[in-house]
C-alpha cells in the first residue's frame, strides 16, 4: 500500500526561493570579500575615488560657470572659467602623483619645513603682498591665480602633528607632551587665520587638530574640553562680526530674510527641489542664471540636486562615504603608527569638509564658505585635495599584504607606467629594556650597554614571529 504524496502548496516554496536569495546574496558577499583581502585593493579604490569625484566635478562646474564665465566687458566667453577649473584638475594630477611617489619617510621628514613656511605664508598674506576681497584678504594672486596658504596649512598641520606625535608616544600620558607644541603651534594658526578674517578655515584646521589627537590616543575627556571651547569661540565669533550675525540669523529664521542673509541657502533649497528624484537634466538647471550667486564653487551641490536629482545627491554622498570607508580602512590596516595618524586625519578631514558643505547647502548648518572637495571649483583646494589623495594612496601601498607584493612580484602596469619605487618594509624601533611609560615619565635612559644587548634578544623575537606567521600561512604548525 503506497501511500499517496499531496501536492505541495505554493506557500512551501517561498523558503527554498528565500534560500535561493540568501544564497545569491551571500555569494556576492564573499565574492566582495575576496576582493577586499586582495593586496591593492585599497589602493585602486582610492584611485576609483579619486577619478569618479573628479570626473563629476569637472562636467558640473562646466554646467554651473557656463553663465557666470560670460562678461562682455572683459569678452569672456562660456568656457573661461571651466579652463581654469581644467588648468587646475590637470596640474592636480602632477600633484597627485607628486604625493604618490614622494617616499613617505621623505614627506615627514620635511613636514618640519613646511610647517614653517605655512606659518610664514599666513603671516605675509595680512602684508600689501596679500590680496584684499570681499572684506576679507585670504590669498596671492600669482599669474591671475589665487593661492590661498590656509589650504596647504591644513594638510602640513596633519603630516607635522602625526610627526610629533609619533615621536613623542612613549610621553603622550603626560599633558604637556601631548598638546605641547602642536596645540600652540595650531593655536598660532587659528589666530593668524583668523586675522584674515576665515572662520570657515579656521573651523577645518580645528577638525584636522581633533582628529591628529583622536587618532594619537588622546583622552575622551580632552576632546569634551575641546567641544566645548570650540562652540564658544564659534559662537562669539559670529556674534562679534555683522556679517557672521546676519549668517547665524538666517539660519534660525531663514523665512525672516530670504531676499538678504538668507538669500543663498533658500534659492539652494529652491534648486534641490526643483530636481526632485531625477533632475531636469544636465545643462538644464535655471539656478545658475543669476538665482544663485556662487554655484559653481560654494554651492555646487545644489546644481547636482537641480540637473541630475536626488539620484544624483545620493551617488555623491555614497561616493564619500566609500571615501571615508576606505581611508579608515587603509588607517586600520597600516602598521606604521604615523601613516595610521596621518592617514585617519586626512580622511576625516576630507570627508568632513564635504559633510559641511552640503550640511549648509541642504540647510542644515550655517554658510561657512566651505567648498566640496574634488567638485567644487577652485585653485588650491584642487591641488591640495588632489595631493592628500596621492598619499592616501601611497599608504594604501604600505599596508603590509601590499608591501610583500609589490616586492615579490613587482610594481605592475601602473607603477611601472607612473614609476613608482616598490615601498619599504616597515620596521618598527627596538624597544628599550625597562623602557615605557614609567622609565619615560622618570626621564630614565638605559645605558648604550643594555641597548645593545637588548637587540639581538628583539631580533630573535621577530624572527620567532615571521617564522610562524610564515607557517600559518603554508598551512604547517
Amino acid at each position: 500500500m503506497t501511500a499517496v504524496e499531496e501536492k505541495p502548496e505554493a506557500g512551501e516554496h517561498r523558503p527554498r526561493r528565500k534560500q535561493r536569495g540568501d544564497s545569491r546574496l551571500g555569494s556576492v558577499y564573499t565574492a566582495l570579500t575576496a576582493w577586499l583581502s586582495r593586496p591593492l585593493a585599497d589602493f585602486h579604490l582610492v584611485l576609483a575615488l579619486t577619478g569618479l569625484l573628479t570626473s563629476i566635478g569637472v562636467v558640473m562646474v562646466l554646467s554651473a560657470s557656463s553663465v557666470a564665465s560670460v562678461d562682455p566687458a572683459t569678452g569672456s566667453g562660456v568656457y573661461s572659467l571651466f579652463k581654469k577649473h581644467l588648468v587646475f584638475v590637470a596640474s592636480g594630477m602632477l600633484v597627485f602623483w607628486l604625493g604618490l611617489w614622494l617616499p613617505l619617510k621623505r614627506t615627514r621628514a620635511l613636514s618640519s619645513v613646511a610647517v614653517l613656511i605655512c606659518l610664514g605664508m599666513l603671516a605675509l598674506v595680512l602684508t600689501p603682498l596679500g590680496s584684499a576681497g570681499g572684506g576679507a584678504q585670504r590669498w596671492f594672486v600669482i599669474g591671475g591665480f589665487s593661492v590661498q596658504p590656509v589650504e596647504f596649512t591644513k594638510v602640513v598641520l596633519a603630516l607635522w602633528g602625526a610627526h610629533v606625535l609619533v615621536t613623542k608616544y612613549q610621553l603622550l600620558h603626560q599633558w604637556r607632551h601631548l598638546l605641547v607644541p602642536v596645540v600652540p603651534v595650531a593655536l598660532l594658526m587659528f589666530a593668524l587665520v583668523l586675522a584674515q578674517p576665515n572662520l570657515s578655515g579656521t573651523i577645518t584646521l580645528g577638525v584636522v587638530l581633533a582628529s591628529l589627537l583622536w587618532f594619537a590616543g588622546a583622552p575622551k575627556r580632552l576632546f569634551a574640553v575641546l567641544l566645548g571651547g570650540g562652540i564658544a569661540a564659534v559662537v562669539v565669533l559670529a556674534l562679534t562680526a555683522s556679517y557672521r550675525a546676519s549668517r547665524v540669523l538666517s539660519f534660525l529664521s531663514p523665512a525672516n530674510d530670504t531676499s538678504g542673509a538668507a538669500y543663498q541657502a533658500t534659492q539652494a533649497k529652491y534648486a534641490l527641489a526643483d530636481g526632485g528624484l531625477f533632475g531636469k537634466g544636465l545643462g538644464q538647471g535655471p539656478s545658475k542664471w543669476a538665482y544663485l550667486p556662487n554655484v559653481q564653487n560654494d554651492f555646487i551641490f545644489a546644481v547636482i540636486g537641480e540637473e541630475l536629482g536626488f539620484i544624483g545627491c545620493v551617488v555623491v554622498i555614497g561616493l564619500f562615504v566609500g571615501l571615508a570607508i576606505v581611508g579608515l580602512r587603509i588607517a586600520t590596516r597600516n602598521l606604521d603608527p604615523w601613516i595610521r595618524i596621518v592617514a585617519g586625519t586626512l580622511t576625516v578631514f576630507t570627508v568632513s569638509q564635504a559633510g559641511i558643505n552640503i550640511g549648509y547647502v541642504v540647510g542644515l548648518l550655517p554658510v561657512t564658505g566651505v567648498t566640496l572637495p574634488l567638485i567644487s571649483a577652485g585653485g588650491t583646494s584642487i591641488w591640495v585635495t588632489m595631493f592628500l589623495m596621492g598619499l592616501l594612496a601611497n599608504a594604501a601601498r604600505h599596508e603590509p599584504e601590499s608591501v610583500a607584493a609589490l616586492r615579490t612580484q613587482g610594481p605592475g602596469k601602473f607603477g611601472r607606467l607612473l614609476r613608482l619605487p616598490a615601498p619599504e618594509v616597515y620596521r618598527p624601533p627596538a624597544k628599550r629594556r625597562g623602557g615605557g611609560r614609567a622609565s619615560a615619565s622618570r626621564g630614565a635612559r638605559p645605558s648604550a650597554r643594555r641597548t645593545r644587548s637588548a637587540q639581538p634578544a628583539e631580533r630573535r623575537r621577530q624572527g620567532r614571529a615571521d617564522y610562524g606567521r610564515r607557517s600559518t600561512r603554508r598551512g604547517t604548525t
